[in-house]
């Protein structure tokens, strides 16, 4: 089975989420991807890492399991974090200022060449306030974190080394 999505001209909802078990803990992330009738579920962790750094994580999965480059793509997510870097153009001023003192550039470096391969508009739910694709990814996130086989996040070990740097 492929672990891509192939639509040419549907847009593409990816839904996701993070969880972390303590902050830096156990983290996975969960994702929902849908394009007409096609539904996927996508989830993994990390022996320890943080909530943000998961919650960029699905993001960055959920668009890596894309298979056509210049999809149109709706990105429902639950965190201001992500979604705001963004909607509020933090993310490029960031890259402008050569991610001096910001937290997780290796994901947001990440998650922006994955972001100007395709058409890419972000929203912003609500966690816990029953909205279904959000309920059932935080639900895949927790059990990536409770039964799944962890990762190390190399990206958070690194960080810690060099006296992780802080934005938020």
């Amino acid at each position: 089975m492929s672990s891509a999505i192939d639509t040419s001209t549907q847009t593409i909802y990816i839904y996701t989420d993070g969880a972390c078990s303590g902050n830096p803990g156990r983290g996975g992330y969960g994702i929902i991807l849908k394009a007409g009738n096609l539904l996927k579920e996508i989830s993994g962790g990390f022996a320890k890492t943080t909530n943000n750094r998961m919650e960029l994580m699905a993001v960055i999965k959920g668009l890596e399991a894309l298979k056509n480059e210049g999809s149109k793509v709706v990105v429902v997510s639950d965190s201001k974090y992500v979604t705001e870097a963004i909607n509020l153009r933090w993310l490029f001023n960031w890259e402008k200022k050569g991610w001096k003192k910001v937290k997780n550039p290796d994901l947001w470096q990440r998650l922006l060449q994955l972001y100007r391969k395709h058409d890419v508009k972000f929203e912003w739910v609500k966690g816990h306030a029953s909205h279904p694709e959000n309920e059932r990814c935080d639900e895949l996130a927790v059990s990536a974190i409770r039964f799944g086989v962890l990762q190390e996040d190399a990206g958070f070990n690194a960080a810690k080394d060099v006296g992780n740097l802080n934005f938020m």
